[in-house]
């Protein structure tokens, strides 16, 4: 899609990268541009706003800014509840999202993928596949640059792979993937929904726009999720069909093959013997991505080689280092209760779990059955170490800590030889960190100090 913004006026709030890349988009097509950013200047890196082509607003969010705004473009985890933002609502400014934006610009075909967990794996691998086939694949949206910056030079055989969240999707109004993946769903970011509903009815529109020619790879073992796209147009095929019955078009492992059941038969589509991400839930990924690739015509060699390929993200499950028999795992992304279960799951032996940060919903009492069987011992830290410690206090011995480096020092200290120490927060970073990456990389530098020590 192309637009001609002249004599148009735009508002984009929040200029982190997707901000900044939607400013630069918006003034390419002839736009008027307000920037606006709680953030002054001097908390905001000077690089950022150098080349910046906007009028600045910052400190602040007045709500003026409203007046003679034809709409406004949102950068993601800026809250609606913004009075800026409800004050929009009421003289009904459209308000889209930085995705928004850039899927009325893109040429090619778009994949989304969203859910509570496994979103940037599954993206990542369906983009392997595509590159292994012989396509061009822009990773882009949640995951790599934002969808904005990623458009330049893409031609109606450029296939965009999307991770999208549900803060991008609360706001979108003609995004339509011709291939939408919806991943298992649990409560998350509650600290910015309203409600759990409200966080599954913004995941949900992923499938909004969706036409019968469009398809939606769905996880078939959750109700939820079957419901969320049962209103869509689109055709489904869904995975790990638990709750279906084999009437439905479905993909499922059958020893080391994953394989689609469709009109009475069944189609292998790819080996797992070569993949070896740990946890189900990685295989669980495997399997939507082998289902989305599927549906974009790619062949079971490209699928297999992906999967050889792929040796995991860095801050999810990643192995850090090997100290004394210790094994030490930085899954620092894992910001939310089913992440953390999931990372649980990946391990037989005794594990001295890293839990804490900023919550952002659920119940770390939904850990208890998982840490009574398989965790020897909890360092809490963060601003959710007191809920840590409530939750299972009663179920395995947990600590507090003041930092991450005294929580660290004191796992490896409680470890012994065969043990997993594991950094899996179950929160967001920002009540230590600038983000989950410097949280993760911080962690991989004390781990390789006490390497260097021991």
């Amino acid at each position: 899609m192309t637009g001609d913004y002249r004599n148009r006026r735009a508002l984009v709030v929040g200029l982190g990268r997707s901000g900044l890349a939607a400013c630069a988009l918006l003034r390419s097509k002839g736009a008027e541009v307000v920037a606006n950013d709680r953030r002054t200047r001097a908390e905001i890196e000077p690089e950022a706003l150098r080349d910046i082509d906007a009028k600045l607003v910052l400190g602040s969010h007045p709500t003026e800014l409203v007046e003679d705004v034809d709409w406004i473009v949102l950068s993601p985890g800026v809250p609606l509840s913004l009075p800026l933002l409800v004050e929009a609502r009421r003289r009904d400014i459209a308000i889209w999202s930085e995705l928004e934006l850039g899927f009325r610009h893109l040429q090619g075909t778009v994949v989304a993928v969203t859910g509570t967990k496994g979103k940037s794996t599954t993206t990542t691998l369906i983009g392997d596949m595509l590159r292994a086939g012989g396509r061009e694949a822009r990773l882009a949206g949640n995951i790599g640059a934002p969808l904005t910056a990623e458009l330049e030079g893409a031609s109606a055989e450029t296939v965009f792979v999307l991770e999208v969240s549900s803060f991008q999707l609360a706001c979108v109004d003609t995004f339509r993937p011709h291939v939408a993946v919806l991943l298992d769903v649990t409560p998350d970011h509650l600290d910015w929904h309203p409600s759990f509903e409200d966080y599954v009815h913004s995941k949900a529109r992923i499938f909004e726009n969706q036409r019968r020619g469009d398809w939606a790879v769905v996880y078939g073992g959750n109700p939820l999720t079957v419901g969320m796209a049962s209103k869509s147009k689109s055709r489904k095929l869904y995975f790990d069909l638990d709750c279906l019955g084999e009437k439905y078009p479905h993909v499922h492992k059958e020893g080391p093959w994953i394989v689609r059941h469709e009109n009475g038969e069944t189609t292998p589509l790819a080996s797992l013997d070569e993949f070896s991400a740990p946890g189900k839930h990685n295989r669980m990924n495997a399997m939507a991505a082998s289902a989305a690739a599927a549906l974009l015509g790619l062949s079971g060699e490209a699928l297999e080689e992906a999967f050889e390929q792929f040796e995991g993200l860095p801050h999810a499950l990643e192995r850090v280092a090997e100290i004394g028999g210790v094994r030490f795992y930085n899954d620092s992304k894992a910001t939310n209760i089913q992440a953390v279960r999931a990372a649980l799951e990946s391990f037989e032996g005794p594990i001295v779990l890293i839990l804490g940060g900023r919550f952002k919903g659920g119940d770390f009492r939904d850990l208890r059955d998982m840490v009574a069987t398989r965790v020897k011992h909890v360092l809490a830290i963060g601003e959710s170490r007191d809920k840590v410690n409530a939750g299972l206090e009663d179920v395995t011995t947990v600590e507090i800590c003041d930092s991450l480096e005294g929580a660290v020092e004191k796992a490896h200290a409680h470890a012994v030889a065969g043990d997993v120490v594991l950094l899996s927060p179950a929160g967001s970073s920002f009540d230590m960190f600038k983000d989950y990456q410097e949280r993760g990389e911080r962690f991989r530098q004390i781990v390789h100090r006490l390497e260097t020590e021991s």
